[in-house]
């Protein structure tokens, strides 16, 4: 292998940490927190543990479609698409240090939600409830996971950095 791919396939260390830690916590909650029971609060109410499990995506969506249109919808297509950001990941010689990191976080994100879509039956498991004090109309904000915390927080350092590279070329004189 070379020294060039060796550099590439660190930052997938990310990727596992993630998926590690996202399982190990899932697993903590489904084996110590009743389903729809909280298991602790912190700061009076303002962050809780609680136990819920989300057939659907983001914030439900799609949970009331039936099983199969679900697992074509929720666990074939982010699995292609997981796959094409790997071949994308390894193909393109312009991405960053930072971008590589970002990307393999989203992945890890990615991997650990999947891994709950097709072997959980009751879909992924959510557990981190915070309280959102009426913003939006919401009294909380939907209940989530680590890895729906490594896509958010690396999605949006990864989109940061490729506006500041887009940015960064548009100011270089020609």
């Amino acid at each position: 292998m070379s020294e060039k791919t060796v550099k590439r396939c660190i930052p997938f260390v990310l990727t596992v940490i993630v998926l590690v830690l996202d399982q190990l916590t899932k697993y903590l909650v489904t084996s110590r927190i009743p389903l729809f029971s909280i298991g602790a609060s912190f700061f009076g109410d303002i962050i809780r543990i609680i136990h819920v499990t989300n057939p659907g995506i983001a914030f439900s969506v799609g949970d009331s479609l039936p099983q199969t249109v679900r697992n074509i919808l929720f666990s074939g297509l982010p699995l292609i698409v997981l796959t094409l950001v790997i071949v994308i990941y390894f193909r393109n010689t312009d991405f960053s240090t930072l971008q590589r990191w970002c990307i393999c976080g989203v992945l890890g994100g990615g991997f650990g939600n999947l891994y709950d879509r097709m072997f959980r039956a009751e879909g992924v498991i959510d557990f981190i409830d915070v309280k959102f004090w009426g913003i939006f109309g919401l009294p909380r904000w939907p209940t989530f996971n680590v890895a729906d915390m490594a896509i958010v927080i690396c999605g949006i350092i990864l989109v940061i950095s490729f506006l500041i590279t887009v940015r960064s070329q548009q100011e270089e004189p020609n």
